[in-house]
């Protein structure tokens, strides 16, 4: 990650002025159950895309404020990449996609016994969202009762 001085001086101007939002206290949720029995899903922010599904639109403004269902099984050397931002080198994730959606990690830690089962879906946002309204008010509920609806204990975040 570079250091913000490494930046261009476009991206650290919106960087200083951009409206941060604060969330205060952040909402906390314990475990009903040891880890080794949770049905486990990742949430991404790089914009992964199944094959042959719609791909995020990087033309709305203040972002794209959907999501992309991610199967359980698969296929990660598949999956698109839409990020949207160039304040990042996309090459990692362009080389494994583990760096941003580790499906291959989470089935070893199913295997090894630290955690009950994968979820048999994921979800994957568009990062670099800069207008959140309606993220949070019209996708994240359809987006969290999709894993309700799949029995999920635990989400992991993965942001890009």
């Amino acid at each position: 990650m570079p250091r913000i001085n490494e930046l261009p001086l476009w991206l650290r101007g919106v960087l200083f002025a951009y409206p941060w939002r604060r969330i205060d206290p952040v909402p906390l949720a314990r475990l009903r159950k040891p880890l080794r029995e949770c049905r486990v899903a990742l949430v991404t922010t790089a914009g992964l895309v199944s094959p042959g599904e719609e791909p995020f639109d990087n033309d709305i403004r203040g972002g794209d404020a959907s999501y992309r269902v991610i199967r359980a099984d698969a296929p990660l050397a598949l999956l698109e990449e839409h990020h949207r931002s160039e304040s990042f080198d996309h090459a990692g994730i362009e080389r494994d996609r583990n760096l941003a959606l580790p499906l291959d990690r989470l089935r070893e830690l199913v295997a090894g016994g630290l955690i009950g089962e994968v979820a048999p879906r994921h979800l994957s946002f568009m990062g670099s969202i800069t207008a959140p309204g309606r993220l949070v008010r019209d996708t994240a509920p359809p987006a969290a009762a999709l894993l309700e609806a799949d029995g999920v204990d635990v989400a992991l975040l993965f942001p890009v």
